[in-house]
């Protein structure tokens, strides 16, 4: 007698639970991205009316999911994975908005490179120190693995086409990160939101993700080509003062020797409230009594040295170069133009030091694209140089910048970078009865009191090395100038956000300091001008009695009107058709063209280096030469 046997399940019986399954890890995926975004256009409750923003927010950790899905054929897993990787990239955004104020923006993941370049050390000193977050990450690493061991395969059959539908996604994913045009369509001002001067702003009503990917195919690809005839009609507008300007008579005494102090992360509290009377620079207020001084508008805040840093050595405005985030990790030009090469000209021998690891933030390499004789750095100070916290002393540097000047020879430019009052703000100090002893503006306390003392304790310390440095040069029988001035702002967001500042703006609008002295020859008056930091180098040739570099000496006529726009992140632009926002197009194309070097012919030529300065020097103009390591 013939047996019954089951009807084998229909096809579809056994692909709905499946589809039924990937259709709640997707939408799982969606509302869990947006509850750990937190942002407002990507809540949850936005799928119902703006479902575009959450969707958006998750499409690259979903590709991502799906193309693990393909591997592994395990839907827990590839999902769960994709959502930790996922949930990685928040926990470093929080971290760096927690420490400098800003969410990521994608040129931060050219510090991944860095972290095998001497710069794991001054990273991981922004790492939380509680032990939950990294148990945390552990619980999920765990859970991954167990899913990779005890989760049943989703098909058991298709390998081929599942392989197939696995790089069909991985290719997607990858013409979105090689910021292939049509996702313009998706990633755009017109259907997410962006505000490009303000990466927050945009990352709070797109999210995380989407703003990434926003900046990315914004400001992504190649820069914007310059606007030649712009640039040659401001500089035909400015050739009368610009020629007369170029031909003032060289000083006939001998040159100076110039020092560039970059005091790191320093300003004047005074612009705090509670602040408003204090006096943690009196170094700095007694020079600046004799010297040129004011507010340094420079393009960053909380972090980013080498933005300031290089608009200083180059000349160049960071405003006009979009892709240009962290220019020393991005340059591909062997040489630049920049200060150090016009003063190269003038018979100077130059130097940068820096008491940290030469790699990081790549400045070996870009020191010698700007044109450097030498780099003095971390190896080549004492073994017992002083360290005051985390990193050395700025004593130390004091130190060496008195070692490193001769007391003759042809005439020298050193340019120093200090380190002492670097964050993070939690490591102890040398003494912690004189940090402790600092007074903070009322409603500060806790773990902000500690970390607002600890800056001023070390910034205290800058004040006082400046007034050492300006005081020995004084004393020498040669000549000198003295460039002093702040990179950006610290990090200190919550106790800006408690105190506020005096004009009522807020932490991303303040200004630094600056000072330019002569310590032999002190001014009778004391003069305050207002500028940014791209303007400084054509400021200090001028004082060093060197005007005919065409290029600096425009920046000196058409400039002034122009400082205040540098701002971090990224100032909004001029009023639309303004005769600002003219000047500040035009210069834009004269920047982006100096940068390329197409610049020079339009210019008017350069008067040739007087004798005058040759004899002062004691040689023929120095050719460009290749930073090379020094050691005693």
């Amino acid at each position: 007698m013939p047996q019954n046997f089951p009807n084998p399940p229909s096809r579809w019986r056994v692909l709905l639970p499946r589809i039924g399954l990937l259709v709640a890890l997707v939408l799982a995926f969606v509302l869990l991205t947006g509850l750990l975004d937190g942002g407002i256009g990507v809540a949850p409750l936005r799928l119902f009316d703006q479902p575009r923003f959450p969707l958006a927010n998750a499409l690259p950790g979903l590709l991502l999911a799906g193309v693990l899905l393909a591997l592994s054929n395990r839907p827990l897993l590839s999902f769960g994975l994709a959502f930790v990787l996922e949930g990685l990239v928040y926990g470093v955004n929080l971290l760096k908005v927690a420490n400098l104020g800003t969410p990521l923006l994608p040129d931060d993941f050219r510090m991944i490179g860095q972290l095998r370049k001497g710069g794991m050390h001054v990273l991981a000193g922004y790492l939380p120190h509680s032990p939950w977050p990294y148990l945390a990450l552990l619980g999920a690493l765990a859970l991954v693995v167990m899913a990779w061991r005890f989760e049943p395969p989703l098909f058991r059959r298709h390998r081929r086409k599942r392989l197939a539908a696995g790089g069909i996604l991985a290719l997607t994913l990858l013409s979105m990160l090689a910021s292939v045009s049509a996702w313009g369509k998706i990633y755009n001002a017109r259907v997410l939101w962006l505000e490009p001067w303000s990466a927050s702003v945009t990352t709070v009503h797109s999210g995380l993700i989407s703003s990434l990917m926003l900046f990315h195919l914004q400001y992504g690809g190649s820069q914007h080509k310059p606007d030649r005839a712009a640039a040659v009609k401001l500089i035909e507008q400015s050739k009368p003062a610009l020629l007369q300007s170029m031909q003032e008579p060289t000083a006939a005494t001998e040159a100076p020797d110039i020092v560039v102090v970059q005091s790191e992360s320093l300003f004047d509290p005074t612009i705090m409230r509670g602040y408003e009377h204090s006096n943690f620079l009196p170094n700095l207020r007694r020079l600046a009594a004799h010297g040129i001084s004011g507010e340094l508008h420079v393009p960053t805040f909380g972090g980013g040295t080498i933005r300031t840093e290089f608009e200083v050595l180059s000349g160049l405005s960071l405003r006009y170069f979009d892709n240009l985030q962290f220019p020393y990790l991005q340059m591909s030009h062997k040489a630049l133009p920049s200060l150090v090469r016009v003063l190269s000209a003038h018979g100077y021998t130059t130097m940068a030091l820096h008491g940290n690891d030469p790699s990081f933030w790549n400045r070996t390499t870009a020191f010698k694209a700007l044109g450097f004789d030498r780099f003095v750095s971390q190896s080549a100070f004492p073994a017992d140089a002083a360290k005051d916290g985390k990193y050395m002393a700025d004593s130390a540097m004091t130190d060496e910048i008195m070692t490193q000047l001769k007391d003759s020879g042809p005439p020298q430019f050193l340019f120093a970078i200090s380190i002492e009052a670097h964050g993070p703000y939690d490591v102890e100090p040398a003494n912690t009865a004189e940090r402790d002893a600092i007074p903070v503006p009322d409603g500060i306390t806790g773990r902000d009191k500690l970390e607002l003392q600890t800056y001023l304790y070390h910034i205290g310390h800058a004040d006082a090395e400046l007034g050492r440095l300006v005081k020995w040069l004084a004393q020498r029988k040669r000549p000198s100038l003295v460039l002093f001035y702040g990179d950006h702002l610290p990090a200190l967001s919550n106790s800006y956000h408690i105190a506020g500042f005096v004009d009522g703006g807020d932490m991303l609008s303040q200004a630094g300091t600056w000072l330019l002295v002569d310590p032999q020859h002190p001014l009778a008056k004391p003069v305050h001008l207002d500028t940014a930091s791209w303007l400084l180098p054509g400021k200090l040739l001028a004082q060093a009695g060197i005007h005919n570099d065409p290029y600096y000496a425009l920046t000196q006529l058409v400039g002034p009107s122009l400082a205040a726009l540098t701002e971090a992140p990224g100032a909004p632009p001029p009023t639309e058709g303004s005769a600002q926002q003219q000047l500040d197009l035009a210069m834009a194309s004269v920047d982006q063209l100096r940068l390329s070097n197409k610049l020079d012919k339009l210019l008017p030529n350069t008067p040739a280096v007087p004798a005058a300065d040759l004899a002062r020097g004691g040689e023929a103009p120095a050719s460009p030469s290749a930073v090379v390591p020094h050691s005693r």
